[in-house]
């Protein structure tokens, strides 16, 4: 007895979101490797390949963006990733912090970049003192110290907010070390 319950259609649907979902992790590593790139690039005062690196980035999140609900855990990770970038190199050339909205990125992802910066900030006011250049090393750490503080408020469940309290413990020691070398 042959039953019509549509499993046909649901087998469909189920190769289509897995070719969907090939896609996105190979997008996933692509853009990851661009953000890591763009990173180091900054690093090394090369701010064109940086934001070279960061273009190609974010190309790669823009063909993503309408899969976002089908796969929302594997494209929260590439979102921190170039939060982290975009973040790092506003403060590297503007000495600013962008929002959420002005990158267009989801909010907790952007939590979550917000905290990773604050090693690459401490990575970049550690450069600034070897380099003889107080002031701007001051910056830097004023800065890592404005992203700590505005998120302290924020008491959320790992299950609303995840790897939050962890990302938060690892911000606020690298700030104290980053103190500690600025004294």
């Amino acid at each position: 007895m042959a039953l019509n319950l549509g499993i046909k259609d649901i087998e469909k649907k189920l190769f289509e979101d897995e070719k969907n979902l090939d896609t996105v992790m190979a997008e996933n590593r692509k853009i990851v490797r661009c953000c890591s790139n763009a990173i180091k690039a900054m690093h090394s005062h090369d701010l064109v390949e940086g934001k070279k690196s960061l273009k190609e980035a974010k190309e790669g999140l823009d063909k993503l963006v309408k899969l976002q609900e089908d796969f929302p855990a594997h494209l929260d990770h590439v979102f921190q990733e170039y939060s982290e970038a975009c973040i790092v190199l506003s403060v590297i050339e503007q000495k600013k912090i962008p929002g959420y909205k002005e990158l267009k990125v989801p909010a907790i992802p952007y939590i979550l970049g917000l905290l990773d910066s604050i090693g690459e900030l401490k990575r970049e006011m550690y450069e600034s003192l070897r380099k003889n250049k107080r002031k701007e090393a001051e910056k830097y750490f004023e800065l890592m110290e404005a992203i700590y503080d505005e998120l302290l408020p924020l008491r959320f469940s790992n299950s609303v907010l995840p790897d939050f309290r962890r990302k938060q413990d690892v911000g606020r020691i690298q700030i104290e070390q980053a103190r500690g070398e600025l004294l």
